[in-house]
């Protein structure tokens, strides 16, 4: 907001001061009438023509301002800015000053020159009459008023002083300070007209915020005076009650409102009495309280009251709809699975436990697990959509057996709940798994792909009073991990032996993991012996575990706890340090072969794991092969290639071990930096009377030696095996028990330079078939 330079006021008051200049122009006429009578008396008395001048001067000055104000006026009496107020105001000072300083003159001339009483009275009772005017006409303008005061009393005291007589020099000196005090009078309404304007345009300005505030509120509001009618409501209050505007809320009451939605159909009159006296109780106990109101339309309002000052009561309240919206959504997805829409996990169990709570307790009820068989190879082949897609068609058909006493739930990925609150008996229960069993069964179309379901469950039957939902959960869990050991797509009921399995399973796990940490285990070494010499070119590393109690357990069943464990990592480990380690004393013809899991090669660890093995040992990296499975291949093609490219870089061969088992591909061969093939030995099994068989073998023998790769054939059990494979296959490399069991490290640096004894009998074929 400007200000003036002059006195420091906005410049909005300085116009209005300005302004109010240029009122009551009337009154000037009336005042310079007054003055040329009493001039005119003056001369009629005396007969001085300087008095008949001053008549007709004081009468055309006064004319003269009230057009100057009469032309102010016709032009609009607008003031633009400060720039035009100070113009107006020029030209008021102007011809004021003028006209006081005519009055001045008659004053003084009237007490001074012409020493006549009639005159001097005259003069005196005009001056002071319109000294009464300055401060209430002219204290807009302070200059103005400074300069009347200086025209109107200046001259008479200076005609009293001038006549120097003492009581008249006295008299002209005690009028001298009547000029302040109509300065400060002038200043004084000044400052309090201009408090009332400052104080009525902050009142104007917070009115208009209040009342913009107000209106501007996403909340309806109203105030409700002490009579409990509305003195104050906004617009928003108006559109939410279908009101024009906010003046239609006046003097309404809260039942009159809250009937306009009674008599709309979109509020029940029960709920209009709950609402009601709902928020009279909190006007009533100075309380705040929030009613939830929802209509017949769908939507919903929250009304809130409190009691307010001076009797004042507040109400306001919001469409809540969207709102509540999202908190019912929130609670179903907190609640209900969002691909199936059956209970998540957290709901079932709340579900399960009410209904285990209630009813009669020593009721038999069941629970059962039903997991689908071989899901993951559908997402990787086939991708996760197809997968969900799977899992929404099994859910469909699962929905369906829902209903009284039966709740089903998605516990996660591919796995079901089915609760049974009432069974009779077992056979009962076996009915109702059997024909869910046969509802689910059958093929599936999902984008376009042809799929067939195909499920394990486990089941459990128990006594309500006996059991809680944790515990059913467990014993059908271990059912259905009997029903996938025993082939799958079938059911088990729960068995108190599978629980003893169970826990027997958790204990060795628990050896496990000690002999894991403390290096219980133990490395043995499986010959590889080269066609051409018979002696032990290589031999492949593999994991012993001699338990303390159960003696010797097979890799067939510790491999697989390891893997469930998340410690198979930690066991390759340390098989490689070990194999590395005993490589290093044995004869330098002599490698090993080490073979990671697929979780090793799902992080970069792994080539750092094979660069400290082979610093600790200082085995040189030629002579250490690592066997890569087709299972890390498939897990991440791009990333397993990138870790083999780092470990070639490193020095150490690689080889591809199983060939010819799970999803072998033959892009492998050319795609991947490998050493070796090693196949499996499923190819062996009836070479030696199936000529298909033996075929098979050669053509993948030739295919990758084509390619440059070295190939070893696994699973070498008898001598005439190995014949054909000398006379017909022409592997580099063969490995079987033919050569014994799997020795320690002490019995292969012992065998190294040694010649197996069948090579002599097996020489004369080779020659043969050189020839």
């Amino acid at each position: 907001m400007g200000r003036t330079k002059t006195d420091n006021i906005p410049v909005d008051v300085y116009i209005q001061f300005v302004r109010s200049l240029f009122d009551n122009a009337h009154m000037l006429v009336i005042g310079a009438s007054c003055h040329a009578v009493v001039s005119l008396m003056v001369y009629w008395r005396n007969g001085q023509p300087v008095f008949l001048a001053l008549a007709g001067a004081l009468l055309g000055v006064g004319v003269w301002r009230y057009f100057s104000l009469r032309r102010f006026h016709r032009s609009g009496g607008e003031i633009r800015d400060a720039a035009d107020a100070t113009k107006w105001e020029r030209e008021y000072i102007l011809k004021g000053s003028l006209q006081g300083l005519l009055l001045g003159i008659f004053c003084f001339i009237s007490i001074y020159v012409y020493s006549d009483s009639y005159a001097e009275i005259g003069a005196l009772s005009v001056t002071l009459a319109s000294l009464v005017t300055v401060v209430g006409r002219n204290y807009g303008s302070p200059r103005m008023v400074m300069i009347f005061a200086v025209t109107f009393v200046g001259p008479i005291a200076a005609a009293l002083i001038l006549r120097v007589d003492i009581p008249y020099v006295v008299l002209g000196l005690l009028i001298i300070p009547f000029m302040f005090i109509i300065k400060g009078s002038a200043d004084h309404v000044r400052n309090v007209l201009f408090s009332a304007v400052v104080g009525h345009k902050q009142a104007r300005q917070l009115a208009q915020r209040f009342n913009r505030a107000l209106n501007t509120m996403s909340h309806g509001l109203v105030m409700l005076g002490p009579d409990g009618k509305v003195v104050v409501g906004n617009a928003e209050a108006a559109h939410l009650m279908s009101l024009k505007s906010p003046e239609q809320l006046l003097g309404r009451s809260i039942h009159s409102l809250l009937m306009r939605g009674v008599a709309g159909g979109m509020l029940a009159p029960k709920d209009c009495r709950y609402v009601e006296a709902q928020l009279t109780r909190a006007l009533r106990e100075g309380r705040d309280r929030k009613v939830l109101v929802s209509f017949s339309n769908g939507q919903h309002f929250e009304f809130s009251a409190r009691e307010g000052s001076q009797d004042l009561g507040v109400i306001t309240f919001e469409d809540v709809t969207a709102r509540v919206e999202a908190e019912e959504k929130i609670r179903f997805m907190a609640r209900y699975d969002n691909l199936t829409g059956l209970p998540n996990r957290a709901y079932f169990h709340e579900l399960v436990g009410e209904l285990m709570a209630s009813g009669d307790r020593d009721r038999l009820c069941g629970l059962s697990v039903v997991d689908l068989d071989d899901f993951k190879s559908v997402n990787d082949t086939l991708g996760h959509p197809v997968g969900d897609g799977l899992i929404y068609a099994v859910a469909e058909r699962l929905a369906a057996v829902a209903g009284q006493g039966i709740t089903v739930s998605r516990f996660g990925g591919d796995e079901f709940m089915i609760f049974f609150d009432r069974i009779e008996d077992e056979s009962h229960l076996t009915g109702l798994l059997d024909q869910i069993f046969a509802d689910l069964q059958g093929e599936v179309d999902v984008a376009g792909h042809g799929l067939r379901i195909q499920a394990s469950a486990g089941a459990v039957l128990s006594k309500v009073a006996d059991t809680d939902v944790d515990a059913m959960i467990v014993k059908a869990d271990l059912a259905l991990y009997k029903a996938k050991e025993l082939g799958k797509n079938n059911w088990r009921l729960f068995e108190a032996s599978m629980d003893a399995a169970f826990r027997n399973r958790q204990l060795m796990k628990a050896d496990l993991r000690s002999a894991v940490e403390s290096k219980g285990l133990r490395v043995v070494y499986q010959p590889i012996v080269s066609m051409h010499t018979m002696r032990i070119a290589s031999c492949e590393a593999l994991c012993r575990w001699d338990h303390p109690d159960l003696g010797p357990i097979s890799p067939s069943i510790f491999i697989p706890l390891a893997e469930e464990m998340g410690i198979i990592s930690e066991i390759s480990t340390f098989v490689l340090q070990a194999a590395c380690a005993e490589c290093a004393k044995w004869p330098d013809q002599t490698s090993v072969s080490v073979n990671l899991s697929a979780k090793d090669f799902r992080n970069h660890d792994v080539i750092q794991k094979v660069r400290d093995a082979l610093a600790a040992s200082g085995l040189a990296a030629g002579r250490l092969e690592i066997q890569v499975t087709e299972t890390a291949l498939l897990d991440d093609k791009s990333l397993t290639r990138q870790y083999i490219e780092e470990l070639k870089q490193l020095g150490v061969r690689i080889a591809l071990d199983d060939f010819g088992t799970g999803y072998s591909s033959l892009s492998y061969l050319h795609k991947l930096p490998l050493d070796k093939i090693k196949i499996d030995r499923s190819f062996l099994m009836d070479v030696t009377q199936n000529p298909r068989s033996l075929d098979l073998l050669k053509g993948v023998v030739d295919l990758t030696r084509i390619l440059g790769l070295t190939v070893t054939v696994e699973g070498v059990e008898t001598f005439e095996q190995l014949k054909i494979l000398l006379h017909s296959v022409k592997p580099d490399l063969v490995q079987g028990f033919l050569f014994g069991a799997a020795l320690s490290a002490s019995g292969i640096e012992t065998m190294s330079n040694v010649t197996w004894p069948f090579a002599a009998e097996l020489r004369p074929a080779a020659k043969l078939a050189a020839t």
